[in-house]
């Protein structure tokens, strides 16, 4: 009895080899977020800014990882990474999907000293979120790429930065919006943004008429301008997406200066379900599905004061 086991035994073995060969097992890499380890598929890449304003405002790193978190936990199959300030790795952005920048914009923006890199992964078809300041570069060259990549900016003496109570009362039927609600939230919407001509390849997501409050300041880089003015009570867009001729897509949103927004459900499920989107995974019919943040979860990673 004794041989023939053996030769059993043997005999499972190189069956066990011969599945392997023709069914390896799938690639597992550890998340940098959630420090677990999933199939690798698509990777997002989010680069958080520094800290720049009061409590609560501008958390750029604390955003991205609750983001991050979230998404992996949507869509597991998505390899999130976050990442303070610029990456200085070579393969920082190796099999990125989609690029998530949420952090100063302007003059300081982090993307300035970048932009014939991050142009050629855009021409590799890389997706691109932009989320509130982010969404500002100065006019020029690095305009010019946003229209590309993006299909908008804010450029100043052009778009505004009040804040105020936006009401959006109805939502276009895109994949982005899928499960969300009209919903009504006070935040820092820039509006008026640059956009491309006639806004060509450009899909807006969310559009209201804000107040005639948020005109009131006097004329400034971002506080008003004639042109602005001269649109006094008509539809502005504070989010949007643009799908590139080169098959990269992007997408843009004013809002999230308070770290709170991130406990409304419909601005996260917008904003999850976008960036989904732009690294062209699957965003099922009712939206990705996120937990609210707890109270503690909120309180976590947030810039010193």
């Amino acid at each position: 009895m004794r041989p023939l086991f053996s030769l059993f035994i043997v005999g499972l073995l190189s069956f066990g080899s011969l599945l392997m060969a023709f069914f390896p097992a799938p690639t597992v890499q550890p998340d940098p977020v959630l420090g677990a380890s999933v199939p690798a598929s698509k990777r997002v890449v989010f680069i958080a800014g520094g800290c720049s304003h009061g409590a609560g405002e501008h958390e750029h790193k604390a955003g991205c990882l609750l983001l991050a978190k979230r998404l992996k936990q949507a869509v597991p199959t998505l390899e999130t990474e976050v990442f303070a300030g610029w990456p200085t790795a070579p393969n920082a952005f190796d099999g990125a999907a989609a690029v998530v920048i949420y952090g100063d914009g302007g003059d300081s923006h982090m993307v300035l000293k970048h932009l014939e890199s991050v142009n050629a992964l855009m021409k590799k078809g890389v997706g691109l979120v932009c989320i509130h300041y982010a969404v500002e570069v100065p006019k020029g060259e690095a305009g010019n790429y946003f229209l590309d990549w993006l299909g908008g900016y804010f450029e100043t003496y052009w778009s505004v930065n009040p804040v105020w109570t936006a009401e959006y009362r109805s939502l276009p039927k895109h994949a982005i919006t899928s499960g969300v609600k009209p919903f009504t939230i006070n935040d820092e919407w820039y509006y008026h943004m640059r956009f491309r001509k006639n806004m060509e390849g450009v899909t807006p997501i969310l559009t209201t008429v804000p107040p005639a409050s948020t005109l009131e300041r006097k004329d400034g880089p971002h506080e008003g301008n004639p042109a602005v003015r001269a649109e006094a009570g008509q539809p502005q867009h504070m989010a949007w997406c643009r799908e590139r001729p080169d098959g990269g897509r992007g997408f843009g949103i004013t809002g999230g200066h308070y770290h709170r927004v991130w406990t409304d459900d419909n601005v996260r499920k917008l904003v999850l379900n976008a960036i989904s989107w732009v690294a062209k995974a699957d965003v099922p019919a009712g939206g990705l599905a996120s937990s609210k943040p707890t109270q503690e979860e909120m309180g976590q990673n947030l810039c010193p004061h």
